[in-house]
Order: C-alpha cells, then sequence, then structure tokens
C-alpha cells in the first residue's frame, strides 16, 4: 500500500502506544506472581514474612517497574523530538515526493526510519562518488593547464585549452572563439572545441554582423534560446546559445560562445556569469600575451642592432647576419621542418655573431689571418654571445646555436668540443649556412668563392659538417 508519511505521528501513533501495551502487560505478570505467592502461604498459614514487610517489598517492585516505565518512555520521546526537529532537514535531503513514495509493510516508524536512513545512505554513497569525481576533473583539469602554460609559446594554445575547459564544464557541446582584428574591426575565428571545423563556411565575421553588432554595442553576455538566422553564425550555432565578450578598457577584443547543451538542461544566469568571467579574465591574458611580445620584440630588436653595430666594424663582413639568416631560412624550409624551428634559425642566425663585441677591434679588422692569441680570443665570442642572450629569458631559445655554431661533428669545433649527435639539428643548419656564407665573401686575403665551388668545399668536410644539410643547401643555390 502507498504509505502517505506525516513525521509529527511519532509520538502519537504505533510505537509509544506499544511500548505502553507491552510494558504494563510484563508489569502485570511480576506483580501477580508475587500476590499469587502471597495468596497461597498466607492460606496455608505458613507466612514467615510479616504484611507490612511484604508490601514494602510488593511496593519496591511497583516502584521499580513504575520507574522504569518513566525512565524508557523519556529516553523513547527523546527520540520522538529529535526526530521532530530533523523532520524538514529530512524532507530538505529526500524531498517530499521521495517521503510519500515509500511503499511499507507496516505503517510505524521503525520502517519509516529504516527507509530513509538507506535513502540518506544512498545519497552520501552518491554525493562521495560525485565529489570523487570532480576531484579528479578537477586535477584533470589543472593538469591540462599546466600542461598547456608550460608548453605553449603564444597565447593560441593557452585560448585552446580554456574553450575545451569551459566547453566541458558548462557541458556544452561546441565552443568557438573570435577575436577582433585590430586594423579592420572584423571577427576571425581563432579556436573551436566540440565542432567539425571542416563544416564552418566563413572563419571571417564582418562586425555589423547582429550578433557581433549587439555583442559590440551593449558589451554584455547574453543567453540565447534560439538562433538568430540573419546571421553568418547561424549555420554553425544551435540554441541554447551563451555568448560573452572580452571587454577590456571599453574595447572587445574577442567573443565566446556556448552552442547547445549535451544535458537536457538549460543554461542557467549562474553559467552565464561564469562565461562572462571567464571572458574578461581571457582578455586580460590577450593584452598581456600582447605586452609580452612587443617587450620581447623589442629585446630582440635592441639585441639585433648590437649584432649589426658589431658586423658595421667589418666592411668585408657587412650583411652577413641577413645572408646567413636568408640561407638557414631556405636550408630550413627544403628540409620541411616546422614554423617554429625556420623562426628559431632566423632569430638565431641575425645575432649569432653577437658575442664579437668584446672582441677587440684590431682583431676583428685585421687584414690577414689570426695568430695563436688573437685566435683563442676569437674562439670565446660563442660564449660571449650567450652570456648576452641568456640574462633575457624570452631569447633563451637562442642559447644552444649562438654559442655551438663553430662546433663540427668531429669535436674540431669551439667552444665545447661537441661531437656528432651532441650537436642539434638547428646548430648545425647555422653551421653550414654561416660557412658557405664566409666562402662566398671576398676577404683581403682572399678570393670569394661561386656557389658551386663552395658546395664542393662543404662536400670535402663531410667528417665536420652534416652531408644532408649541404644536400638541402645545393638545392637552394
Amino acid at each position: 500500500m502507498l504509505f502517505k508519511v506525516k513525521l509529527t505521528t511519532f509520538e502519537n501513533v504505533s510505537i509509544m502506544r506499544k511500548m505502553t501495551i507491552l510494558y504494563f502487560l510484563m508489569s502485570i505478570v511480576p506483580v501477580g506472581v508475587l500476590y499469587y505467592l502471597y495468596i497461597m502461604i498466607k492460606d496455608k498459614g505458613q507466612i514467615t514474612l510479616a504484611e507490612s514487610q511484604f508490601a514494602l517489598v510488593l511496593g519496591f517492585v511497583v516502584c521499580g517497574v513504575a520507574v522504569g516505565y518513566f525512565a524508557l518512555r523519556s529516553l523513547l520521546a527523546s527520540v520522538v523530538s529529535v526526530t521532530n526537529h530533523n523532520a524538514e532537514a529530512l524532507k530538505d535531503i529526500l524531498g517530499p515526493d521521495k517521503l510519500k513514495s515509500f511503499t511499507v509493510k507496516e505503517t510505524n516508524e521503525i520502517s519509516l526510519l529504516a527507509q530513509s536512513f538507506a535513502q540518506i545512505t544512498s545519497h552520501l554513497e552518491e554525493n562521495v562518488r560525485n565529489l570523487e569525481l570532480a576531484k579528479k576533473t578537477l586535477h584533470s583539469v589543472l593538469a591540462r593547464i599546466g600542461e598547456g602554460i608550460s608548453s605553449m609559446e603564444n597565447i593560441d594554445s593557452f585560448l585552446e585549452l580554456i574553450i575545451q575547459t569551459m566547453t566541458e564544464a558548462l557541458d556544452g557541446k561546441a565552443g568557438f572563439l573570435f577575436l577582433a582584428d585590430e586594423t579592420t574591426g572584423d571577427f576571425y575565428l581563432k579556436t573551436v572545441f566540440g565542432f567539425d571545423q571542416t563544416k564552418i563556411t566563413t572563419e571571417r565575421v564582418y562586425r555589423d554582423d547582429v550578433f557581433f553588432k549587439e555583442i559590440c554595442d551593449h558589451k554584455q553576455p547574453m543567453l540565447l534560446q534560439r538562433v538568430r538566422s540573419n546571421s553568418v553564425l547561424a549555420s554553425i550555432l544551435e540554441p541554447p546559445i551563451l555568448c560573452a565578450p572580452m571587454v577590456l578598457h571599453e574595447d572587445v577584443l574577442g567573443v565566446i560562445f556556448m552552442s547547445g547543451r549535451l544535458s537536457e538542461e538549460p543554461f542557467t544566469d549562474e553559467e552565464l556569469g561564469l562565461l562572462h568571467n571567464l571572458a574578461l579574465q581571457t582578455a586580460v591574458a590577450i593584452e598581456n600575451s600582447k605586452l609580452s611580445e612587443d617587450k620581447e620584440r623589442t629585446y630582440f630588436e635592441t639585441i639585433s642592432a648590437l649584432a649589426l653595430a658589431v658586423e658595421a666594424k667589418d666592411p668585408y663582413s657587412r650583411g652577413h647576419l641577413d645572408r646567413v639568416a636568408n640561407t638557414a631560412v631556405c636550408i630550413a624550409n627544403a628540409m620541411d621542418l616546422p614554423k617554429e624551428d625556420v623562426i628559431a634559425l632566423r632569430d638565431a642566425a641575425k645575432l649569432h655573431d653577437i658575442g664579437k663585441i668584446g672582441i677587440l677591434d684590431d682583431i676583428l679588422s685585421k687584414d690577414g689571418p689570426l695568430n695563436k692569441d688573437e685566435t683563442a680570443l676569437m674562439h670565446r665570442h660563442p660564449v660571449i654571445g650567450e652570456s648576452i642572450i641568456k640574462p633575457i629569458h624570452s631569447l633563451n631559445y637562442l642559447c644552444d646555436m649562438i654559442r655551438h655554431h663553430h662546433e663540427k661533428l668531429d669535436g674540431s669545433g669551439y667552444p665545447d668540443e661537441l661531437k656528432g649527435e651532441e650537436i642539434s639539428l638547428l646548430v648545425r643548419i647555422l653551421t653550414v649556412a654561416d660557412i658557405f656564407d664566409a666562402i662566398t665573401s671576398s676577404r683581403p686575403y682572399r678570393k670569394a668563392m661561386t656557389s658551386a665551388g663552395a658546395i664542393r668545399e662543404l662536400r670535402s668536410m663531410e667528417d665536420k659538417l652534416d652531408q644532408k644539410i649541404v644536400d638541402a643547401l645545393e638545392t637552394t643555390v
């Protein structure tokens, strides 16, 4: 049968009544036995105990029964009081619908408590499982964020991580992040998660698009239950939609969209607020990234100016840095190296002789070959160059190439006499590019070689130079 629970019946219905009945039944037995013995003994005339004494014993029995009854009743009344005080809490945990759905065989509080405790235990176990899952998810997110921050060289990978994490946290189907073009003000798709990017027909949206115009005008987050058909984003967004502008100093740097929901629950105002806060923090991160890039560019330009100043001391080496950079980039492209390696080679080539700023002008501009002491001083310029670059954290990735660009595969190079695989691929490319430019440039003590002659010279150094790199160079000259 369906039992409609009223927690206040605990005191008035079964358990208190049954306790009273059973207790009196239990009390009548000892009292009745004593009284029966008293009658039997009295009739036979064999009383050895005075009536007054027997009455006293009987009184003690009755008093003991009464004390036991009221003590037990007081204990049960405490249980009733605790139950009444916790009734509302029980309803909050189980819900009134759950309480009303209890089906019990006996309409008493014990059955109710048993089922209630079973339900509470079930809820607690579910909460523990949810907490463990949340803990694992949090660790996973923190690990991904830590990995992203430690590995990213620019803001791109961080933005990808933000969109992925936020889409999963909000249980969205897809996440999109658009950035504003500083020149035109249009928005372009920077990163997407949960959507097949090949299905996106347009990756650039004009600022006057209905979505972006309203966002740029109001600079407030929006929760939309339908897709606006007059927007170019109608083909990729599905309701419900969360969108939040990335605002900094009244400028909209971009917009984050959460599209669709994996669960049946709609997005809430709290989730909209969460996305809004994330968008504002992301805007700050983007601005900091730009400032950092500007600072790094300033560092690099300053050091490059120093390198050019060193180069200008020797009229025969003018243009050497740019030529080595161009040759190194051509070799890297011929070898299909990643874009970041090509950029690193180009930057290292422009700075590889920066250490010559610490070499005397007389040695740098000497017309003839250097003597032993002068050679020893000249061999220090890679170490000096590294010491100039190393304190600048953003240029640390150039240190290996600047320090080792005079190393040779057979260990005859300087300053560390590295051999074979101890020399990185990028260093080997820079070395070949540096030597190629040196022997194809005129010096007071020798004439410049032709490109073909230089390649033959590099071939003759097979024990010192990586011939695969020479092969790549030959395809570019």
